[in-house]
């Protein structure tokens, strides 16, 4: 007996030594690997990257900046059902443990015991909390360590947080895959929208089982790579969430039976022709708050762009681009395709195209008979992105080639071409011929009374080309700058009246240099004395040169830089016809400061900002309110917003220019406008040889600029005016802006003086004529005098500056 006691005192013994050294030794290891845990207090205060949106005028998604697609909800915002589904597929004890679910860790060893052998993927047991502390602390590396820190911290974490915040943490930080090529989704915010184009609140019982299954493995469950084994993972998800007593059995059998319905959500410019309107927001708001902020810190960009607008004003860029370029002919198929026996949508599937000349269709000639021939269209894309297997086949005839000057549709083309299309409006299946222009240029439509800036064009294709002509295209503008010399001359005595020497001019451009003679639109001789008046709406270059040279170049150049043309314009008679380059978004604004009265505005594209907590860190608008900080109305007056714009010209003096520019629709070169049936203004523009054709214009409430030219500055041809192929750009666009809209008169301010003159001599009259706007004190005698000097000031000349064959702009 004494024995046997001995023995069982022994393994007690030894029971307790081992117990005590396996304390000791656990004790030992959570000390060593508690040494240098990384702190959790992070936690705390974690701002994941957030993607940057930017929204149009009207609310509409346009854009998108991210490295990881992601956008934060708070736990509170996330529905209990996606809650439940991941708590099902994740973590089922995730409310009752503290940590480490210990009850997990010994099922899965048993399973994975019971496997092994199989090939089946190893169980794992880590809790939601533990994953948290892998994905923000301790890192992903596969080792014991790891493990041993994971556990550890995950307590540390359970100790310190909430189950909601632990909860917020998971469900913003976990990675759910990419339905889509370069659309990987951070969150269950993203992935809804990603997956399923639906926000959180909108999910079905199948789509959040959907991604609740997605963290284990969301590559292997592809929605569209591997549907059977995604479906198969997802009805497991709804068996767990049935098991626990989150689901009705009915209603998960019948969730089961529904496909993955995954419709994956795209964000793209192109659906209203704005990639050179974003990208050019992208560029702003990076060079202001640097790219680690752009791309990951979930900025909300309220854009001013006008999705109507902007849809008008690419279509009236492209169709004035189009008309030019068709007069140059055909220039051949984009390239030839070898069609052989196969599939040919399959060869012409895997060309690039321009995802943002809609509605053009680029196609493959199949087959060609005399006056038709026979073309398929590039496939469509399904929604995983790949070629979808329909063919479509349209017909291209004689109709369809009229422009090229070709007889016959066999002239033109072969069997292999590929070329671009354009169906018919009436009857798709009868398509135009066309080809990408050569030509490019640019349209920009601005508020004049704030800047923004409501559309913009920058060019034929931002797919085909990112360089936006409208603010990076540095380019000379002919007469579109005239405006500003005569409206230095207005504000410094001169009249709508006053008489300048339309008459050939001659300036020596010293020792060496040889002479300068400028001349006028079509080499025209001169005509004698004419109105100033006269002089812009029939554009007239010596008259201009003349009025630079009495009023003086440093003057000029001072009204060229407040309303924004310039930032330092050097002082030659050139460049009071244009011959110093600036982009269209400037001359548009400085336009609309004509228009608005004369005070200054700030181009924008951008409203206004807010960080990730939803505060406004820009804001465009900077007029002031004081009464609007009202809690209640208490009968006092309506608040009034005060602007404290800087006026870079004299209302009346505005006013004055508006009125001859209204005059330059009604009777001078851009008489092509007066079809719109609108009260308008706006001046045409041609440079030197033609290299670039202009048109700036506006309505009471709208400036609009546009711009065409080669980007390597080249003739456009004898026949290429601004008259010809920029104003009908602008007449197009402002055709469809106003359409529906009464027509505006222009806003008189107080204190001009409408006087009936003569519009040859500027005498008054009676009888006809028209209405002329003077300033106090300017109107007409009964005879007018010319005001002018022959000969420029010794204090006004820089003729080092002066330049042989920079002249000649009309």
């Amino acid at each position: 007996m004494r024995i046997i006691l001995r023995f069982i005192a022994g393994i007690a013994s030894s029971i307790s030594i081992i117990a005590v050294s396996f304390l000791a030794t656990t004790g030992l290891i959570i000390w060593h690997y508690s040494r240098d845990l990384p702190g959790f207090e992070k936690l705390q205060d974690y701002e994941p990257p957030v993607t940057s949106r930017v929204h149009a005028a009207d609310g509409r998604l346009i854009g998108e900046f991210a490295r990881e697609w992601r956008l934060y909800l708070p736990i509170s915002a996330v529905p209990r059902s996606v809650i439940e589904a991941y708590i099902s597929a994740e973590d089922k004890n995730f409310y009752r443990h503290s940590g480490i679910d210990f009850t997990g860790l010994a099922r899965a060893a048993l399973s994975n015991l019971r496997n092994f052998g199989s090939g089946r993927r190893p169980q794992g047991a880590s809790t939601i909390t533990q994953q948290v502390a892998k994905n923000f602390l301790v890192g992903t590396q596969a080792s014991l360590e790891r493990k041993i820190r994971e556990a550890l911290v995950a307590q540390r974490i359970e100790g310190a947080y909430s189950k909601e915040k632990i909860l917020e943490l998971y469900l913003n930080s976990i990675y759910l895959g990419a339905p889509t090529p370069g659309r990987g989704s951070y969150g269950i915010a993203a992935a809804a929208l990603n997956y399923f184009n639906k926000s959180v609140h909108e999910l079905e019982l199948r789509e959040a089982a959907y991604l609740a299954a997605l963290p284990k493995a969301p590559t292997d469950l592809h929605p569209f790579r591997n549907p059977e084994r995604a479906i198969e993972r997802r009805n497991y998800v709804i068996d767990r969430m049935v098991e626990n007593g989150y689901v009705q059995h009915a209603a998960g059998e019948e969730a089961k039976r529904q496909p993955l319905g995954v419709t994956p959500y795209t964000v793209s410019p192109n659906n209203i022709a704005a990639g050179y309107f974003v990208e050019e927001i992208r560029r702003e708001v990076q060079d202001r708050y640097g790219e680690k902020k752009l791309i990951e810190g979930g900025l909300s960009i309220r854009a001013t762009v006008d999705p109507e607008l902007q849809l008008m004003a690419r279509k009236a860029l492209v169709d004035g681009l189009v008309r030019y370029d068709e007069t140059k002919g055909w220039r051949g198929p984009v390239q030839k395709l070898d069609l052989g026996d196969g599939d040919w949508g399959q060869a012409l599937g895997a060309l690039k195209v321009l995802g943002d000349v809609a509605p053009w269709r680029l196609g493959v000639v199949l087959k060609v008979a005399g006056d038709a021939a026979r073309i398929g269209l590039h496939p469509l894309l399904d929604a995983a992105g790949n070629l979808r297997a329909e063919r479509r086949i349209v017909t291209l005839a004689r109709d369809g080639i009229r422009w090229t000057r070709r007889a016959r549709v066999s002239q033109l083309l072969s069997v292999g071409d590929v070329v671009y299309v354009e169906p018919g409006a009436k009857d798709p299946a009868r398509v135009r011929l066309r080809q990408i222009p050569q030509i490019n240029g640019a349209i920009v439509a601005m508020e004049p009374f704030s800047g923004r800036v409501l559309a913009m064009v920058g060019g034929f294709s931002h797919d085909q080309s990112e360089f936006n002509r409208a603010t990076q295209a540095l380019r000379q503008p002919g007469s579109v700058f005239k405006p500003f010399v005569y409206a230095a001359a207005l504000d410094n005595g001169y009249t709508p009246t006053s008489l300048i020497p339309d008459e050939p001019v001659a300036i020596e451009q010293g020792a060496g240099l040889g002479t300068w003679r400028p001349r006028n639109a079509g080499r025209a001789g001169g005509t004698g004395p004419q109105t100033l008046r006269n002089g812009i709406q029939r554009s007239k270059n010596f008259m201009t040169v003349r009025l630079a040279r009495d009023i003086g170049m440093p003057l000029v150049g001072e009204y060229a830089r407040r309303f924004g043309v310039y930032d330092d314009m050097p002082f030659v008679l050139s460049g009071a016809l244009g011959a110093v380059e600036t982009t269209v978004m400037r001359m548009t604004a400085a336009y609309a400061m004509l228009v608005n009265g004369g005070k200054r505005i700030r181009p924008t594209l951008v409203d206004r900002i807010q960080d990730r907590h939803g505060r406004t860190i820009f804001r465009h608008d900077r007029r002031s309110c004081p009464g609007c900080a009202a809690t209640r109305w208490a009968g006092q007056a309506e608040p009034k917003l005060t602007d404290r714009s800087d006026r870079v010209i004299d209302p009346l003096t505005a006013y004055q220019m508006v009125s001859i520019l209204e005059g330059t629709v009604r009777a001078g070169t851009a008489r092509v406008v007066q079809s719109v049936g609108k009260p308008l203004g706006g001046k045409t523009g041609t440079t030197n040889g033609a290299k670039d054709l202009w048109f700036i214009g506006f309505s009471p409430d709208l400036a609009v600029g546009v711009y065409i030219g080669h980007d390597n500055p080249t003739p456009l041809g004898a026949s290429a005016w601004g008259s010809r192929y920029a104003a009908p750009i602008f007449r197009d666009f402002m055709s469809a802006a106003l359409h529906g809209k009464p027509g505006v008169p222009f806003r008189v301010p107080t204190g001009i003086k409408l006087i009936r003159v003569d519009p040859g001599s500027g005498l008054r009259t009676s009888d006809g004529g028209i209405l002329e706007a003077f300033k106090p004190g300017t109107a007409p005698a009964e005879t007018a005098l010319p005001r002018f000097s022959d000969s420029l000031p010794a204090g006004q000349q820089d003729r080092a500056a002066l330049t042989s064959g920079s002249g000649g702009l009309y």
